[in-house]
């Protein structure tokens, strides 16, 4: 891992989870705004990608690890004015009663413990900018339950009321707290490892659904939510695809 010795001019953002998906849209879109982008996730080599297409930093960061996230604090330098929490997701699909403890621990320990640690490491730095924003992605799972989602919206439910809880805490310090939930979004990888693999579970979740959300679709609600004025804040957006009313309606054609 290097850390950058050229001088900085850009503000810096810090987003996680940006191997794939929402994060690495996220990151390409906060580099437009003129961010200096820190990409963190676990694959080395798709951050390192990442990094060198919009000229930002790549970190290889398993948020579930306390040292590797003390070190992404350090790349990151002593100065950060967005922070993206993005990294998370769902394992398995199973009822309560057949539900695998270990599946429901490692979903709290990514969406909330890991969610914790790298906003602990990275507070001093957001401090330091004077005016800082941190959006947590959580998802409309944390907010209505559904069948064979218990261990997910679980997990999700915590990020909405940890996001809460700082928003509370922090209320009196120059940083702002947000939360973006997104409804059903379409990307390369997050039914394929819900479902372990299964590519026809996970192309049934998205079947007849006419344009469902992408993740340029919620990097561009990520983005515009850190871009307000520093006297705005946004406290948590919900957006959906217009076909999907609610947790539990979606329109699906033919």
């Amino acid at each position: 891992m290097s850390v950058e010795t050229a001088p900085r001019t850009r503000r810096t953002a810090v987003v996680t989870g940006a191997s794939s998906g929402i994060g690495a849209a996220t990151a390409r879109a906060l580099a437009a705004s003129g961010f200096r982008v820190v990409c963190a996730a676990r694959r080395a080599d798709r951050v390192a990608a990442l990094a060198a297409e919009i000229d930002g930093l790549a970190v290889a960061c398993d948020v579930t690890d306390a040292d590797q996230v003390a070190a992404l604090a350090e790349a990151a330098g002593e100065v950060v004015h967005v922070l993206v929490n993005n990294a998370g997701g769902a394992f398995g699909s199973d009822p309560v009663e057949s539900a695998d403890a270990e599946q429901w621990k490692a979903m709290y320990d990514v969406n909330v413990i890991g969610l914790l640690r790298v906003t602990q490491a990275l507070l001093p730095a957001l401090r330091a900018s004077g005016d800082a924003v941190v959006v947590n992605v959580g998802s409309t799972a944390g907010r209505v339950a559904y069948e064979g989602g218990g261990g997910y919206t679980a997990a999700k439910h915590g990020t909405k009321v940890v996001t809460e809880t700082l928003r509370l805490e922090l209320v009196a310090e120059p940083i702002r707290i947000s939360e973006i939930a997104p409804g059903m979004v379409h990307t390369p990888e997050f039914s394929l490892v819900r479902f372990g693999g299964d590519q026809e579970k996970a192309e049934q979740v998205y079947a007849g659904v006419r344009n469902p959300l992408v993740a340029e679709d919620v990097a561009d609600a990520i983005a515009w939510v850190a871009t307000r004025p520093s006297h705005v804040n946004i406290d948590q957006l919900v957006i959906r695809p217009r076909a999907q009313a609610a947790q539990h309606k979606v329109h699906r054609e033919g």
